[in-house]
């Protein structure tokens, strides 16, 4: 179902956002069936966890040998990380945040994890700017939840804040900003 906006939108904006990746720890939060692997820049050391091992199985297929001495997937919760404090410099999750069912709690322990000056690179869809769809899409996120496990009304860019960010850019994708690109920095 995915597979036409991916080919039309999504396959560009996640080239463009790891294209700004310098690393060289780099962590990517809810790396799922590996729609990201192409992209990740040969000089970076990366770390992917999702929590799906089935999810995880597939991401691993998609790797390529060039990658897998630089790249380990991990089967890890995005709200309780076994990573030690300040380990990454980059911090990057792509349409992840609207099923992590605590998402400021997520974005903590992402923050915790992130060097002081470090870098959050986020790609999430969420609630609209307009206020008619935004409205609407409000109405529509529990049936939505219930049927998919997304939310599609969650206010990313105010969790972000919420979980200490400090927010450097966001940037409208889409009208009505229901795709945003968001970088954020750790404090020092």
């Amino acid at each position: 179902m995915e597979w036409p906006i991916e080919q039309l939108l999504l396959k560009r904006w996640r080239k463009e956002l790891w294209d700004q990746i310098t690393g060289p720890q780099v962590l990517e939060i809810g790396v799922g069936t590996g729609k990201n692997i192409p992209y990740y820049p040969e000089i970076i050391e990366l770390t992917g966890i999702d929590l799906s091992p089935g999810m995880l199985k597939r991401a691993k297929q998609q790797l390529p040998k060039s990658k897998q001495d630089r790249v380990a997937l991990k089967e890890m919760d995005a709200q309780d990380m076994d990573f030690p404090d300040n380990h990454f410099e980059d911090v990057i999750a792509t349409f992840v945040f609207c099923s992590v069912p605590n998402p400021v709690l997520g974005l903590k322990e992402a923050l915790r994890v992130t060097q002081p000056g470090g870098k959050l690179h986020l790609l999430e869809h969420m609630r609209a700017n307009f206020p008619a769809l935004a409205s609407a899409m409000d109405k529509l996120d529990n049936p939505i939840h219930y049927l998919s496990g997304v939310h599609i009304a969650r206010r990313t860019v105010s969790n972000v804040e919420k979980a200490g960010w400090n927010i450097e850019a966001v940037q409208d994708l889409t009208s009505g900003g229901i795709v945003k690109k968001i970088e954020a920095t750790k404090p020092h």
